[in-house]
């Protein structure tokens, strides 16, 4: 099992107006280098957490239909967008949407075969089955950034004011360390692990 990104987020999941207004900033002089560091603490809490922040699209990749379910990566699951596989022939098919279910609710979200047709039987080959899916937290009236959860922005921000004041990183106990353990403490009840990197 794999996935790649398709479309990434439009905007991150913390503003540079936030981060400034976190950091006591009001100078543009540092800028780009607060706005790096936004990109790099939503990268390490997306990856510590298993989760997708702002809506982003992703093809997850399998060897083969299980024989029940297929988790999808990255809650919160915001659609399955197609699900495509080579048939015997080598050939790419299109799952009818009529033909499965998909469950949205559960983290991680989870798609089943309508009980009429079953999953098809794909080429026997590494990536046979294609997954196309969005996932991120949704705002439908309000910026894509007020949609994602105070704790993990917080979290973020702390990520953030860690990096900008040490710029080295932190030592706990032996470790050396990007996210502080306050911020651990906030994002593990986030966590979903699917034995993915």
């Amino acid at each position: 099992m794999a996935v790649k990104l398709i479309i990434p987020p439009a905007v991150d999941a913390v503003s540079l107006t936030e981060a400034k207004a976190h950091l006591r900033v009001v100078s543009s002089d540092e800028d780009t280098l607060i706005s790096a560091y936004i990109k790099s603490a939503v990268e390490e809490v997306e990856g510590w957490t298993g989760r997708a922040l702002i809506d982003q699209t992703w093809d997850l990749y399998l060897d083969e239909f299980p024989e029940a379910e297929i988790k999808i990566p990255k809650p919160p699951l915001i659609e399955v967008i197609s699900i495509k596989y080579d048939d015997a022939a080598g050939v790419e098919q299109t799952v009818l949407s009529t033909d499965y279910y998909v469950d949205t609710i559960n983290a991680p979200g989870w798609v089943v075969p309508n009980l009429d047709s079953g999953w098809p039987t794909p080429l026997d080959a590494i990536n046979s089955v294609r997954v196309r899916f969005r996932a991120g937290y949704l705002s439908t009236d309000s910026p894509p950034q007020d949609a994602v959860p105070s704790d993990i922005k917080r979290a973020i921000l702390l990520s953030i004011g860690s990096a900008y004041e040490y710029r080295e990183g932190i030592i706990v106990g032996d470790v050396l360390t990007d996210i502080p353990q306050v911020s651990e403490r906030l994002l593990r009840k986030h966590r979903v692990l699917l034995g993915m990197a």
